[in-house]
């Protein structure tokens, strides 16, 4: 570093502050730094309480929204009966499982 006070003036100091911090930041991220302590899940990947149709369909008594998503989207998937061949984006014919959920609705 002796040589490069040589090259800057004296009040560049803050410039080579900072590509200091950025290169430890560097060497950091490659692989030497320990990760912090594990973060509980927040938002829609925070496990809540469902409501009881989703309780008997999902088998659990929590879940975290995406899960929920995930496990219901499944069934719907694995059965092509279940998606309108004209419309299989828009429009899903719900079996009795999944009327539950539903209301009954179609």
């Amino acid at each position: 570093m002796a040589s490069s006070t040589r090259v800057f003036a004296k009040g560049c100091g803050s410039l080579m502050a900072a590509a200091r911090h950025s290169a430890a930041a560097a060497s950091a991220q490659a692989g030497g730094a320990v990760p912090s302590a594990t973060r509980r899940p927040a938002g829609i990947l925070k496990p809540s309480p469902v409501s009881p149709s989703l309780r008997t369909f999902l088998g659990v008594s929590e879940a975290s929204r995406t899960d929920v998503i995930k496990k219901v989207w499944q069934p719907i998937k694995l059965n092509n009966n279940l998606q309108n061949p004209q419309n299989e984006e828009e429009e899903i014919f719900c079996d009795e499982k999944l009327k539950t959920l539903f209301d009954g609705k179609r």
